[in-house]
């Protein structure tokens, strides 16, 4: 019954990222506007930023740049703003996709009048309150907070698989409550009560393809892209690193290949 329930909740939309391997860190928090870029630490104190993408600024003193350097900043300032806005909606979209499709089986399985709903909305509503904390657009300013870059489906943070996971727990309790405690019957009713349910999720299977089939794979096309572009843009920051004696200690971006270098 639990694999039963876990394989149609994870198939639409959360498992079609499974085989998205995006092994990516922010180690500090990244603000963007059309002006500059900011990288902060945990408590908001700027670390270095970058004015109209080519001046650099380190704990407040201006970075003379040569041509080299200057055109390295130039291609990393780019990119991320670029990426960082499409970044925060990207995460915001499949947050969004992925709470719709659990509230969506629960209610196809077990109603929304079951007395087990209002839990499952909360662990819902505070998985999009840690997008919300993670991924910010405020005015002209967007955010994204340090910690890790996983796949779609992890959602940035090990706290919200858990809060997703602790929904689907939640639900499962409500499906065997619905279907009135498999272990007391037997024969013929119990058979036939897994039979109903089977079928049931069969078919709110076909409809969530139906639903949400084409936006998750839309989806997964953004996070190949969004995975693709913070791996070249590591590469750019690596070099300024070993060329900007002032950025030698300051390491923004972390892929595997960093991991394995720091």
């Amino acid at each position: 019954m639990r694999a039963l329930l876990f394989t149609i909740c994870l198939m639409y939309p959360l498992t079609s990222f499974a085989d998205l391997k995006c092994d990516i860190d922010l180690k500090y928090g990244v603000v963007v506007n059309e002006r500059q870029i900011r990288v902060v630490d945990d408590h908001s104190r700027t670390i270095y930023q970058i004015n109209d993408t080519n001046q650099l600024i380190v704990l407040g003193e201006v970075v003379p740049l040569a041509s080299k350097q200057q055109a390295e900043l130039e291609d990393f300032s780019t990119g991320i703003h670029y990426v960082v806005p499409k970044m925060i909606i990207l995460a915001t979209e499949g947050v969004q996709l992925a709470v719709e499709t659990v509230e969506h089986v629960y209610q196809g399985l077990v109603g929304a009048d079951n007395t087990n709903y209002e839990k499952v909305q909360s662990s819902l509503q505070r998985v999009q309150d840690r997008i919300k904390e993670k991924f910010i657009q405020a005015n002209e300013n967007f955010y994204i907070g340090p910690g890790r870059l996983e796949n779609v489906n992890d959602l940035v943070d090990q706290e919200i698989e858990e809060q997703l996971e602790k929904a689907f727990n939640t639900s499962l309790g409500g499906v065997l409550s619905a279907i009135g405690g498999l272990s007391d019957g037997g024969g013929e009713e119990t058979e036939q009560k897994v039979d109903d349910l089977s079928q049931r999720i069969e078919a709110m299977g076909q409809e969530l393809e139906r639903q949400v089939g084409s936006k998750a794979q839309y989806l997964r096309k953004k996070a190949h892209w969004f995975c693709k572009k913070m791996n070249h843009l590591d590469q750019i920051e690596e070099s300024l690193r070993k060329n900007v004696p002032e950025l030698k200690d300051i390491n923004v971006i972390i892929t595997s290949k960093t991991k394995m270098s720091d």
